[in-house]
């Protein structure tokens, strides 16, 4: 019994009063915020801010860079490589559905439903992945060895993409013999040309 009111007795607070004396009629907030003197330098005694706070201006101009500019604005090579390796892939899979779409519908062996709605999957399946690969690893490589030519070079013009678009087309159909790898070299070249020298016409 003595243990609990023990226990009771330091659970106890005596109560607090504001006297009057405590208040000010004439203070307010204002005059309270004015009289507050703000030190930067107590935030932390090695920052070294002296009296006052700098601050840091970032252009937001992504030209100034050192990269081309798309359709997605670009910090460097390596933002080229993984939105064009992503945008091409999705636009390329894309493609190979609609057009394995086409073909499903127009070679159906059967005019009933189930035989139709069978043979568009089959043939979707069967594009969109296929093409969605392909054009991928062509934007793989055509960004990889665009972005390695423009460092190696030291400035990024049309001549680079040109470049890295006939050398992409070229390695991608290698296997296939020379007539093959050049005239996908020659095709890549043209379309990279196209893009490099006329996207500014087309994105403004």
């Amino acid at each position: 019994m003595s243990h609990t009111s023990n226990i009771e007795e330091e659970e106890t607070f005596a109560p607090i009063y504001a006297n009057q004396e405590d208040f000010n009629s004439s203070d307010t907030v204002s005059s309270f915020l004015s009289n507050t003197a703000y030190d930067p330098s107590r935030l932390h005694p090695l920052a070294g801010l002296g009296g006052g706070l700098d601050y840091l201006s970032l252009d937001d101009d992504v030209s100034t860079l050192g990269t081309s500019s798309g359709i997605l604005p670009s910090r460097g090579w390596s933002d080229d490589l993984t939105y064009g390796t992503g945008l091409t892939y999705l636009t390329g899979l894309g493609m190979g559905g609609a057009f394995g779409m086409y073909e499903g519908f127009k070679s159906s062996p059967s005019p009933a439903l189930k035989i139709r709605v069978n043979t568009v999957l089959n043939s979707m399946t069967r594009r969109g992945p296929f093409i969605g690969n392909s054009a991928g690893i062509m934007a793989l490589m055509y960004n990889g060895i665009n972005g390695a030519i423009s460092r190696g070079r030291g400035q990024y013009d049309p001549i680079n993409s040109v470049v890295a678009g006939a050398v992409t087309g070229a390695v991608f159909k290698s296997t296939a013999g020379l007539r093959a790898a050049g005239s996908a070299g020659g095709i890549c070249a043209v379309l990279a040309g196209i893009w490099a020298f006329g996207k500014d016409k087309i994105l403004s």
